[in-house]
């Protein structure tokens, strides 16, 4: 892996998590750099890092908070 791509790994710990966790994508950016992209990518989709992720964690947490106002009542 070239320098950058470790940088910018390193960088971001949501990366370099999903990369210790998905150990394929080694082999991939040892071989094309650029795909770095294309990991970042999979793994905003993979965490929810994504609007329609964060509008999904807000609703089921709206959700739950109902769900407790219920049983209040």
């Amino acid at each position: 892996m070239n320098i950058k791509t470790q940088i910018i790994v390193k960088s971001n710990p949501n990366i370099y998590r999903y990369l210790r966790e998905n150990s394929y994508w080694y082999k991939s950016l040892n071989r094309n750099p650029e795909s770095i992209k294309q990991l970042e990518l999979e793994m905003r989709n993979r965490y929810k890092l994504t609007a329609e992720g964060r509008l999904e964690k807000l609703n089921n947490s709206m959700s739950l908070i109902r769900s407790f106002m219920d049983v209040l009542k």
